[in-house]
């Protein structure tokens, strides 16, 4: 069977894709994956045949893709909630599709549309990655989900010599995502990090290290780090709210400080601090003093464990949904039924 990936240039919306992309391909389809040239490189890596459909850089419409549906003539098209355009495409060219989440669904009004409100292709089944107990409740109640856990997934790369399983002290990795971080922010989570007794590691994303000045000897910087390994040596994760970096501190149990900026984030940053496995410190709460309270509080011996204890609830509820190797022996059937 021959599938066909599409996601928005971007590390967000395309890196959720990867782990089915991947099962699909090693359970014999022929895995296409379309996308801006950003997000290319993993993608070949991985065998995932990627290619820019049309004149597109990062979103892809449905006339972009048309063409190409003509070329590929795909069995399953799995379109991610950015991309409506896919979907339209597929609908039009009558082949089957999947619309694929990248965490919570998200609300109104935050520059994306809805995938539950597209019109001719809003009835389509989605492939939910978010674990129930966290996902928006009238998305649960009205549409059709194919529950996916999420594998938390990033480039490989060689972890720093001194992370370890066995340290001293606890680890506390920071970081504001590819698109929101700022200078001021990132400098001010650093200088309230370093107060605590314990190792910092700081993914700076696109705030150049040199601006946040010199950094005790406590706290590395690098412009990026391998993620989805680092998690599990992590004692707490202090970031943004992004749903990439939200579900994969799930995943392994870590309690979360979070400091929405922007996007699904304040929505994400609400569902998991209800749900426990989380403290929030909106804008106009995030002081140095206020990051370094609220993280210590999360922190093994240091705060109480109620915050870790529901964080582990919700990592046993993600290991308990169906793997991306599971539902990827499923995906002829949703062919079928399309």
């Amino acid at each position: 069977m021959r599938v066909l990936f599409a996601s928005l240039a971007s590390v967000g919306h395309t890196y959720p894709l990867i782990p089915l992309a991947v099962a699909a391909r090693e359970a014999g389809h022929e895995v296409h994956f379309a996308a801006g040239a950003e997000v290319h490189a993993p993608l070949a890596a991985n065998g995932l045949r990627p290619f820019r459909p049309g004149d597109a850089f990062y979103e892809v419409y449905a006339e972009d893709l048309e063409p190409e549906l003509a070329r590929l003539r795909p069995d399953l098209v799995v379109h991610e909630w950015g991309l409506p355009g896919a979907a339209i495409a597929a609908q039009r060219a009558g082949i089957p599709g999947l619309w694929h989440g990248f965490g919570r669904m998200f609300p109104d009004g935050i520059g994306l549309e809805l995938p539950t409100k597209t019109g001719e292709v809003a009835g389509r089944p989605h492939l939910d990655i978010c674990p129930p107990s966290l996902q928006d409740k009238d998305f649960l109640a009205t549409e059709r989900r194919i529950e996916l856990r999420p594998v938390p997934f990033s480039t490989p790369a060689a972890l720093p010599a001194w992370v370890s399983r066995h340290a001293s002290r606890p680890l506390v990795y920071l970081t504001l995502g590819t698109a929101f971080g700022t200078p001021e922010l990132l400098a001010t989570a650093v200088a309230g990090l370093a107060t605590l007794d314990a190792r910092v590691v700081v993914a700076a994303g696109r705030v150049p290290a040199e601006q946040l000045g010199e950094v005790p000897d406590q706290v590395t910087v690098h412009p990026w780090v391998p993620q989805a390994e680092l998690l599990p040596y992590v004692d707490v994760v202090v970031h943004h709210g992004g749903s990439g970096t939200t579900l994969g501190a799930l995943a392994v149990g870590v309690p979360q400080l979070i400091l929405p900026q922007g996007a699904d984030q304040f929505a994400n940053a609400d569902a998991v601090s209800a749900a426990g496995a989380a403290l929030r410190l909106l804008p106009d709460e995030v002081s140095a003093d206020a990051i370094a309270e609220h993280t210590r509080r999360l922190l093994p011996r240091q705060g109480s464990a109620e915050h870790r204890d529901a964080a582990r609830t919700i990592a046993e509820e993600i290991a308990r949904m169906p793997s991306p190797a599971a539902v990827a022996r499923r995906l002829p059937e949703y062919a079928r039924a399309g």
